[in-house]
């Protein structure tokens, strides 16, 4: 049975049990702190913690998921993969176990032509906590299943909870045996392996209070309703189905190892074990299968490759499949044929993947030339590493260097491990893997910090319970409301004094919460005998405005009578911006293509940042078509129309919304031009394109594979920015004597042709000049020991010059012993070049080591080989300290 089928199969099984069908929601997740959707339950969080009620009280879905936290063990299990299918039935408050538990036997069971997945009934193995009897019955009385495979579990493997304050409850989890062959008997207490769970039943009833860990915490009681929520793992169900031995080699994933195999001529033995014959290269195009899969649908939800975030991990899961590749033997670009066999594969159950697949596979095959050009780069450093630690007579590559290579260069550990060894080196694996761990913890402790940002949120939870916010600044500036709750540090407060920073939520407010890339409105809010100033405006709960502020004057008293004024001027500004954002969008629609399409902005007053979807810069002509055509939009006065309809007419309106955003049902849409722009936005705008005055585009620039980002300002700014360009070019125009500023690029071509001739002179000046000051300085040689030795402070001179003068010193100094030093200063650090001839090696003399001792008195480091090597420092004035450790180290040689 394929995967698709499975999960029509779930979906046509709920819905006839007045389920509604919940499309999957995208892997980029909008929870708080969470990057993915890492749980089929994710999308539902908000009706399980009662942020909002649900609006169904039954659902079934088949959710995508991407977790990443055990990628180190992909390939390696018939288990970890980093992109899986996780199929949920839920209950808000309607059905609980006495429902669940027969149906998931009754859909596991049930013959296929019945619409079941016919699964063996004596194969099945069920576990309960041990605390749960009413789970245990049902499974004994109602179902009939055996009791002798049902096994009761402690807290912490049959108990569920979001790992902090909030629902809770116990789970019954289904399990597989697959056999004999894989393990001892005894069930999934004995053998995890063997016993393969398929389907586990979540019982959210409890609420739960503070505590660490799976079972250190207390039980406060019941919950108000009590609700279900499962999850099936498709891929594990497919591998059972289709005879598999992991779920690499089910239908979705196997197109991609059988390609890869193809690609670098190794057969695939399926192999799990370590000591059998191939194991390294099967785990290699396990990961391959998977990481390929994953990316793929990562591209399709709108994730970039980034060096943060989301598209740090995309871009971590592609450069680890191609470092596989490599390490297959395959050196040459791998994914156009890689993500081909995976969207093929991934098309029937998500056809956007076939159809958007012009977008990903750019982004994707820029993201592979990107890392390969990174490979190369890497290894010219870690070669450069490889042969200090051999002139220095050590065979260890510093932790240090690996780290670098790793973080900087995006350069994987194995593959520096891999080339190491190749030149019979070790590498301080120790040293990096503390370094390792000191990022992951700084990454935690960043990432708790910002968790911690919001971590209570219940007295807003409470009053957004009571009602919402209603906002009034789409048609006034200044509202006349009441002052309904005041926090201070989170806590609620009945008054707040003046210079005290508080929260405030107003019954109706004109202040404009920061959302859709809209920077929040400022203003005052003025009461009997009170000023307090707002500084921005947030939605930490949906639906509540909370207005962040400082009392300047009087006394705050919570349920007062007030005034709330939105900056004007500021607010207009914002809005020339905000439709400014828009117009750019249609813009580059107009002159790029659909496929431009939005992936973050920000406005403010004056002031817009757009990204987009675009896999190379803009030339100059293209920047300049964008400009004109946004400024002929406004020129033109579009009105400004807005509609609210249901989200399914929008779309049929060709209406551009955000990849990845959460709407609700009915949307607001925002018109300029009719078709010229139509986009989801719940934004504030002009009421026509030509109050934005005029656009100019500052810069566009990458802001990571396939996005590129245009920033611009509007309105006066604009003027402004225009204005001091005149001014510049007016004077321009005066230096160089020209009659008008269309001669300026003829005459500033002609200055730099002439500045580029006259330095090529004056350096030809200074060769010679050096040339006729070498035969000078050759007498100047001194005998430390038995080498004739130069040792010359060059003054003001970069690292070529002293190079070049060193070299010709050297060959000024015949076949005797003979060592030239020579330093100079560049950007005010030192420089120092050794050169040695033949008969000063035989005698001892290595250039490498002598420029190592240098360096360490100038604070810098260098090395080279033993006839010409290079160094650098920090302090220039000590370079006659450093010529006299030359001298002592020359003359300890022939001691």
């Amino acid at each position: 049975m394929l995967s698709q089928e499975i999960s029509k199969r779930w979906i046509d099984f709920f819905e006839k049990r007045g389920h509604t069908v919940v499309p999957s929601a995208s892997l980029v997740s909008h929870e708080p702190g969470a990057m993915f959707t890492i749980a089929g339950m994710v999308p539902f969080i908000p009706y399980f913690l009662g942020r909002e009620a649900a609006p169904y009280s039954r659902a079934v879905s088949v959710q995508k998921c991407i977790r990443t936290l055990d990628i180190d063990e992909v390939g390696k299990t018939a288990r970890h993969g980093t992109f899986f299918q996780m199929a949920g039935n839920f209950s808000f408050g309607d059905y609980f176990k006495k429902e669940v538990i027969p149906w998931a036997y009754e859909l596991l069971t049930s013959s296929p032509e019945d619409g079941g997945y016919g699964l063996d009934p004596e194969r099945l193995w069920v576990t309960v906590y041990e605390g749960d009897d009413e789970a245990y019955d049902i499974w004994v009385n109602d179902v009939k299943f055996p009791a002798e495979r049902i096994q009761k579990m402690g807290m912490a493997e049959n108990y569920w909870s979001t790992g902090q304050p909030g629902p809770a409850g116990p789970d019954s989890e289904i399990f597989y045996d697959r056999g004999p062959e894989y393990g001892k008997d005894g069930g999934p207490a004995a053998d995890d392996d063997r016993y393969i769970e398929i389907w586990n039943l979540v019982f959210m009833q409890y609420q739960r209070g503070e505590g660490t860990g799976k079972d250190s915490f207390e039980i406060l009681g019941d919950l108000p309703k009590k609700n279900i929520d499962t999850g099936l793992g498709v891929e594990r169900l497919a591998m059972l189905l289709q005879g598999a031995e992991n779920f690499y080699e089910t239908d979705q994933v196997r197109p991609v190892l059988d390609a890869a195999s193809k690609l670098s001529g190794k057969k695939y033995h399926g192999s799990e074990n370590a000591q059998d014959e191939g194991y390294d290269d099967d785990v290699r195009m396990r990961v391959v299968a998977d990481h390929i899969r994953s990316s793929l649908m990562l591209i399709a939800d709108g994730v970039t490759p980034s060096n943060e975030g989301r598209g740090y991990i995309l871009r971590r899961l592609m450069r680890r499949a191609i470092r596989a590749m490599r390490l297959l033997g395959v050196t040459e670009p791998c994914l156009p044929v890689l993500f081909p066999a995976s969207r093929d594969a991934m098309a029937g159950a998500y056809p956007y993947v076939a159809d958007d697949f012009e977008r990903i596979s750019r982004i994707a095959y820029a993201e592979e030339r990107a890392f390969l050009k990174t490979i190369e780069s890497g290894t010219e450093r870690l070669e450069g590493a490889v042969k200090a630690a051999q002139a220095a007579g050590q065979n260890l590559v510093s932790g240090a260097e690996a780290f670098a290579l790793h973080d900087t260069y995006g350069f994987p550990i194995d593959l520096t491990l891999e080339m190491a060894a190749e030149a019979g080196l070790t590498v301080d694996e120790k040293e990096f893997r503390a370094l390792m761990e000191e990022q992951r913890h700084r990454a935690q402790a960043d990432a708790k910090a910002k968790k911690g940002g919001m971590a209570d949120l219940s007295v807003f939870r409470e009053l957004a319970d009571e009602r919402g916010s209603v906002f009034t600044g789409y048609d006034q500036l200044r509202t006349e409301t009441t002052l309904r709750a005041l926090l201070v540090d989170g806590v609620s407060v009945p008054a707040a004094s003046a210079g005290q920073k508080v929260e405030v939520v107003l019954d109706e407010t004109p202040f404009y919460a920061e959302a859709g890339g809209q920077a929040a409105d400022t203003g005052v809010i003025t009461g009997n005998g009170f000023v307090i100033d707002v500084s921005d405006v947030q939605q930490p709960v949906k639906g509540l405005s909370v207005h962040r502020a400082v009392v300047r004057e009087g006394e705050a008293v919570s349920g007062s009578a007030v005034v709330a004024q939105v900056d004007v001027q500021r607010r207009q500004d914002g809005e020339k911006a905000h439709s400014g954002t828009h117009i750019i969008h249609a813009a580059l629609h107009q002159v790029l293509g659909k496929e431009a399409t939005q992936r973050g902005s920000f406005n403010k007053e004056g002031y817009l940042r757009f990204d987009f979807a675009w896999g190379e810069g803009l030339s100059d002509a293209a920047k300049q078509e964008v400009e004109e055509v946004a400024n002929i939009a406004i020129r033109d006065n579009f009105e400004t129309v807005t509609r609210q309809m249901p989200l399914d007419e929008a779309k049929k309106l060709g209406a551009m919304s955000l990849f990845g955003e959460k709407y609700g049902e009915t949307v607001r849409v925002v018109e300029m031009g009719g078709d010229f722009s139509r986009e989801l936005c719940g934004g504030t705008h002009v009421a026509s394109t030509a109050q934005i005055g005029s656009l100019t585009l500052l810069t566009e620039q990458s802001v990571g594979s396939g996005n590129r980002r245009v920033e611009a300002l509007v309105g006066l700014d604009s003027f402004n920015h225009l204005a001091t360009e005149r001014t510049l070019v007016n004077q321009l125009t005066g230096l160089l004597k020209v009659q008008s500023s269309a001669d300026l690029p003829d005459k500033i071509t002609q200055t730099l042709a002439k500045l580029k001739e006259a330095e090529k002179e004056l350096a030809k000046l200074r060769k010679e000049k050096l040339q006729a000051e070498a035969g000078r300085l050759t007498e100047s040689a001194e005998m430390v020991g038995t080498v004739r030795t130069l040792l010359h402070n060059a003054g003001e001179l970069d690292a070529g010059a002293v190079r070049e003068l060193a070299l010709d010193l050297r060959s000024r100094l015949g076949e005797d012993a003979a060592t030239v030093v020579v330093a100079g200063v560049n950007n005010g650090r030192p420089v120092i070049l050794v050169a040695t001839n033949q008969a000063a090696r035989d005698a001892g003399v290595k250039a490498g080591a002598l420029v190592r001792t240098a360096t360490s008195v100038l604070g810098g480091g260098g090395g080279g080989k033993d006839d010409l090597a290079q160094g650098g420092g920090q302090d220039a004035t000590k370079i006659d300290e450093a010529f006299a450790s030359i001298r002592q180290a020359i003359s300890q040689l022939g001691a």
